[in-house]
């Protein structure tokens, strides 16, 4: 009896696990969560950020292209909220990496989540899960002339 207890607990544990596979890509304003007091506090104004096509000055000299991938918690989160999370960690790593390398600006800043390449100045894509929400992003390290 207890080895038919233990066989139906873990045929009902292996049903119920494809729920928690969820992975929804969904595409999120980048404006608000720029505009968020943690976002400005943790971005500054030393770099400058443009995505997609936006125009920008005339660059100075170009440096490097760059990638993100990061992922964060999104248990007991909204999608929203878990994506603006990651967003903002993503752009804090743009940021570390545009001090490191000597620029003043990140260009062309565009989603690339599970490798597909999108380009907005609206919206960042980011997959949602159960458990873990994800952003990746690419961009174009540059001096801009000022």
């Amino acid at each position: 009896m207890r080895k038919l207890s233990a066989l139906s607990l873990l045929s009902l544990a292996l049903l119920a696990a494809p729920s928690f596979a969820r992975d929804d890509i969904g595409n999120y304003s980048i404006a608000d969560a720029m505009a968020l007091p943690v976002a400005q506090s943790k971005l500054g104004n030393d770099i400058t950020f443009y995505f997609g096509e936006q125009a920008h000055p005339e660059v100075e000299k170009a440096l490097l292209e760059v990638k993100t991938n990061k992922k964060t918690n999104a248990f007991n989160k909204s999608d929203e909220e878990a994506c603006q999370w990651v967003f903002l960690s993503a752009m804090i790593a743009l940021k570390d990496r545009a001090i490191k390398e000597g620029g003043n600006a990140v260009i062309n800043i565009k989603s690339n989540y599970k490798n597909n390449l999108t380009s907005s100045e609206e919206t960042f894509q980011c997959g949602a899960g159960a458990l873990i929400a994800g952003v990746a992003l690419t961009g174009e390290i540059v001096k801009l002339k000022q």
